[in-house]
């Protein structure tokens, strides 16, 4: 997924008082440097709370949570092997929320033939003071590169309703696929209603 006009650099080693370490730093040209780092629950909470109760974010389905509560969801989902969240920095700065998943251990291979090699992807981008053209395009050189490592496809479930979402998907290069609907997930942990969504591949 890189070119020329990009340079992945090695992970950087973990620093004092940094308790986890980056999964990826890429440095985008034109740009900046993008650094994916795994959600810390306790640290990261207040600043995803944020974000997720905003009224642009209603698709991200967090809207009304509190700040206890976005740390237990993010808790949970650093206890999965097969489900993770991660903080996106340029530059230093936080500027997305970024998630993984194993498609065929999600609600999602209940609508689409899981292929080996796909890897499932949800992407938040932070509010921004002013808008910069072709932000989200440059951000997902560095987050499809580091979601495709090792991986053969990307695949993503916007809602269908999620028109911004969808068409920065088409800008990123994915293909678009059926209109879907996902089940509710009713468990214990965690309670995540039906969505009606459109799939979305991105082939590496």
């Amino acid at each position: 997924m890189t070119t020329a006009t990009e340079q992945v650099r090695p992970v950087e080693p973990v620093r004092p008082h940094e308790p986890l370490a980056p999964v990826h730093v890429q440095t985008v040209e034109g740009f900046g440097t993008v650094r994916i780092d795994p959600v810390d629950p306790d640290r990261d909470a207040a600043l995803v709370h944020g974000w997720v109760n905003e009224d642009r974010a209603r698709f991200w389905g967090m809207g009304g949570t509190t700040v206890e509560q976005v740390r237990e969801i993010y808790a949970h989902l650093d206890s999965l092997t097969t489900h993770h969240g991660f903080l996106v920095r340029r530059d230093g700065e936080p500027v997305a929320l970024f998630q993984t998943y194993e498609p065929s251990a999600d609600r999602v291979s209940e609508v689409y033939e899981v292929e080996p090699g796909d890897i499932g992807v949800h992407i938040l981008i932070a509010p921004a003071a002013t808008p910069e053209p072709g932000f989200s395009a440059r951000l997902f050189v560095a987050l499809t590169a580091f979601a495709l490592t090792g991986r053969t496809r990307a695949v993503a479930e916007p809602d269908a309703a999620n028109e911004k979402a969808i068409a920065r998907l088409v800008r990123a290069g994915f293909e678009l696929g059926p209109e879907v609907v996902l089940p509710e997930v009713d468990l214990p942990e965690v309670f995540i209603p039906e969505k009606r969504a459109r799939l979305a591949f991105l082939t590496r």
